[in-house]
């Protein structure tokens, strides 16, 4: 006789934003799936109907056929013809389902998405995949996770990257800039002749780690911005820095000034 029939599981592919990957969130999801017949309530019979026992099978769900040969008599138990081995009739199917016992329906349905996840994350819901056959439990939904890149921040592991210009003043001076973070904005301190590539360190402010405690951390890798265009007074500033430092830059002749070099004259 056959039994009941677990519903079968369901996938949908869900992009949330990077933020939302780090620190988590709750969403909907509208998710096309098969549901039990709401008028019927899965029996398939229209409400009020009687449902009989099968007369061929009495119920059963399977007829037993005997069969005399030279070698002897043999028995055999196949599904009866006539239920489908279910073991009843119905003479009055559902007009909502058609007799079937599910229906296709569209349905919201909330999804939990835990911190720290990343691209290719699987995020399981029981029982909201479709609907079992015959008093079957029903399927889980599993949710694929696609991460949207970030204007500022690259992840790697649990680890947070951000690249942040500073003046090659700042470089070679010091002090204390502001950086953005995930959660607003930190200060970080800058040593004097800091080299472009120089990689400094937030800790605790990067992506929680989903199967542990705690928090990676931000890293700070700085790009010295060097000026490409320079006042008069911003030249004469530098020229005076370049003689303190011993070094001898020699005074832009302009272009005739070159040809005239170039020709010895």
């Amino acid at each position: 006789r056959t039994g009941p029939e677990r519903g079968a599981d369901l996938r949908m592919d869900l992009t949330i934003d990077f933020k939302e990957a780090v620190f988590g969130t709750t969403t909907m999801v509208n998710v096309p799936r098969i549901e039990v017949c709401p008028v019927c309530h899965g029996n398939r019979a229209k409400p009020g109907t009687a449902i009989k026992t099968c007369p061929r099978c009495q119920g059963s769900g399977e007829v037993h056929y005997v069969q005399n040969t030279a070698f002897g008599r043999f028995s055999t138990i196949r599904t009866c013809e006539q239920c489908g081995g279910e073991g009843k009739i119905i003479e009055t199917p559902c007009p909502e389902c058609a007799g079937e016992g599910r229906i296709r329906r569209r349905r919201e349905i909330e999804v939990k998405i835990p911190a720290g996840v990343d691209n290719g994350f699987r995020v399981r819901v029981p029982g909201e995949g479709e609907a079992g056959l015959r008093g079957g439990s029903p399927g889980d939904l599993f949710v694929y996770l696609k991460v949207r890149p970030h204007p500022l921040f690259q992840r790697e592991g649990d680890n947070i990257i951000l690249e942040h210009p500073i003046s090659f003043v700042r470089a070679v001076l010091g002090g204390v800039i502001e950086v953005p973070t995930l959660e607003g904005t930190s200060e970080l301190k800058i040593p004097e002749g800091t080299q472009t590539g120089t990689v400094f360190r937030l800790r605790g402010q990067g992506v929680p780690r989903i199967h542990g405690h705690g928090r990676g951390d931000q890293l700070v890798r700085v790009k010295v911005q060097i000026p490409t265009r320079l006042n008069a007074a911003q030249r004469e500033a530098m020229q005076r820095l370049a003689a303190a430092f011993g070094e001898d830059i020699p005074e832009d002749k302009g272009f005739f000034g070159k040809v005239k070099d170039a020709f010895g004259k």
